[in-house]
């Protein structure tokens, strides 16, 4: 069963959330960014992987990164990250953060690093996802390209 990367259509989306909710990932703000942003991973016609980049300006919020259990450890995570990370430098976004619970000790391998809230620029701030979405105790990591 292979699997494949690629980029998100709208008929995507309803599974991206499936898949999201089953992570226990949170789905508020995804429909709103949904698009050439995001990336899916696809195995016999279901969604098993993905991951996107909210942008604001030249800084982007990394998210939604998330694979279904079953394929967890195969390296499929990874694959959707740099897919990201590359589409990331191709828009000219600057610098990435996110937000984790859970997965602090898996985004170095990406170049992430803790970063201090007040350290994140304004305007990614202002996102959802670090108002409302998720805890303010998720810890916060950034990466920013040469």
């Amino acid at each position: 069963m292979e699997v494949t990367v690629r980029a998100a259509t709208a008929a995507d989306l309803a599974g991206a959330e499936r898949l999201l909710a089953a992570t226990e990932l949170p789905i508020g703000g995804v429909a709103e960014h949904w698009g050439d942003a995001y990336v899916v991973a696809e195995r016999d016609g279901a969604i098993v992987g993905v991951a996107g980049v909210e942008r604001y300006g030249d800084a982007g919020l990394l998210r939604s990164v998330a694979v279904d259990a079953a394929l967890r450890g195969t390296g499929l995570g990874g694959r959707l990250v740099e897919d990201r990370l590359s589409w990331a430098e191709r828009e000219g976004i600057r610098s990435l953060y996110l937000l984790t619970t859970t997965a602090a000790a898996w985004f170095p391998r990406y170049g992430f690093v803790p970063v201090a809230r007040a350290d994140v620029p304004a305007a990614v701030l202002a996102a959802p996802e670090f108002v409302t979405i998720c805890a303010s105790s998720a810890i916060v990591l950034g990466r920013t390209s040469a």
